[in-house]
């Protein structure tokens, strides 16, 4: 059943980087697969640089308060990512498009990552719908996650050996960022840590040089808020394509994440990471970044980082311990690569859907 279907993911964009890049992700892994994919969003400005090339058979739709339905093929899957609600119209058109070829529908509710336990409870749960033009229909929840009883996470073929071929010092120089020998790299991606000024200043007392890497966007504009400390060489960077944030994170020796897309990005590289989860007023973060440290096995140095880095505590931030949190990383990831992927699963739990 998963060859050659047709997937229509709708999307809305929240900070204009993590759910579009995640859907991004995966409508470009199934494409690469034989599957015909429609990214609807609400708003596909970054996908300007994200993805300034597009993908063979991934079609990227405007989703607006009137759909353009006439043209449209059937589809067979249905995604909504992160709780979007798909509008009535075009759930009317699946729900007759099913009926008409008697082929089951596969209606998905794509979840955002968490290492907390309900997600291996909930994964794969079916929920009917009671009401509306999909009354009738059932969806089913996809949690991704870390272990073998959740939706795994994205990891295109080939990535380890990407990462192997690449070419950091050449990469740099594409990026105009001067060699300094002896330095270390650090690159940064957040939002607005009240700990920004903390970090800033314990960089620039490092026994070793150390080269900021900073990413687009909030994150520059945070940095560029702060007092520059001297000592410490900061080097803004442009937008980057997916494939780009790869290698920016391979040519780190640290690196600071935030949101969902980056840290499997930061997990794949193998390198020491400090993530920022996305603030909830209920707090409701503390518990999910706790499971995650728990579910990597991170040690208490990495755990008092994080939680310092996410205002969990007023404690300073430490020194880094890059060899510690770097043997940390690699095992986190090797536990994982021995894992099937997200793309994996996804096909598999769309050709295992009962009729």
């Amino acid at each position: 059943m998963t060859s050659g279907l047709r997937w229509d993911i709708f999307c809305k964009v929240i900070d204009n980087y993590g759910d579009i890049g995640v859907c991004w992700r995966l409508a470009r892994q199934l494409a690469g697969c034989g599957q015909a994919v429609r990214l609807w969003v609400d708003d596909a400005s970054a996908l300007r640089w994200m993805a300034p090339l597009g993908c063979p058979g991934v079609e990227v739709r405007p989703w607006s308060e009137s759909l353009a339905l006439a043209d449209l093929a059937p589809g067979e899957v249905l995604v909504e990512a992160f709780g979007c609600e798909i509008p009535d119209e075009f759930v009317a058109c699946y729900a007759a498009w099913r009926s008409a070829d008697s082929r089951p529908a596969a209606w998905l509710n794509l979840e955002y990552l968490s290492a907390e336990s309900y997600v291996e409870r909930n994964h794969g749960l079916c929920s009917p719908v009671m009401q509306g033009p999909g009354r009738g229909l059932s969806k089913r929840f996809f949690y991704p996650g870390f272990t073998a009883r959740t939706g795994g996470l994205l990891r295109e073929p080939g990535l380890l050996q990407r990462q192997a071929d690449f070419d950091r010092a050449a990469w740099l120089g594409q990026q105009g960022i001067p060699p300094i020998p002896g330095a270390q790299r650090v690159s940064l991606f957040c939002y607005e840590p009240a700990a920004l000024p903390d970090l800033l200043a314990r960089l620039a007392q490092q026994p070793t040089p150390v080269q900021l890497l900073v990413t687009a966007g909030r994150t520059a504009a945070a940095v560029q808020g702060c007092a520059r400390p001297p000592g410490l060489a900061v080097h803004f960077l442009p937008h980057l394509t997916q494939d780009d944030y790869d290698h920016l994170l391979w040519s780190c020796d640290l690196n600071f994440v935030r949101g969902e897309d980056s840290l499997v990005r930061a997990l794949w590289a193998g390198q020491p990471f400090v993530w920022q989860i996305y603030p909830q007023h209920d707090k409701a973060h503390h518990g999910k970044l706790e499971a995650f440290l728990t579910q990597i096995e991170a040690p208490a140095s990495l755990r008092a980082a994080h939680r310092s880095w996410n205002g969990l505590d007023a404690h300073a931030l430490s020194l880094p311990d890059l060899p510690g949190w770097g043997a940390s990383a690699r095992k986190a990831r090797d536990r994982l690569l021995a894992q099937s992927d997200l793309l994996g699963r996804l096909l598999e739990f769309v050709g295992g859907q009962p009729s």
